[in-house]
């Protein structure tokens, strides 16, 4: 029963988490900051934070599970039918 607990609340975070990093991302395309650039610093910012929590052999081995990741939409928030 507290291990459920536990998830939602974290589940909870993630979107809360979430929910500020997109309105700080709006805001900053607002203000003229290219999207690349700013998803080139939000990257550099979430792999550093990351590295500083779990070390670097653990961060490179999450990075080499990206590509297989992405191709599965896991990141895709709008897809396109055809």
């Amino acid at each position: 029963m507290e291990h459920d607990s536990d998830e939602i609340q974290i589940a909870e975070q993630k979107r809360a988490a979430l929910a500020y990093l997109t309105e700080a991302w709006d805001e900053a395309i607002a203000e003229g900051i290219e999207p690349d650039i700013l998803a080139h610093a939000a990257l550099f910012a979430a792999l550093s934070d990351l590295i500083d929590t779990y070390g670097e052999d653990a961060v490179a081995d999450l990075a080499v599970s990206l590509p297989d990741r992405i191709r599965r939409g896991e990141f895709t928030l709008q897809r396109t039918i055809q």
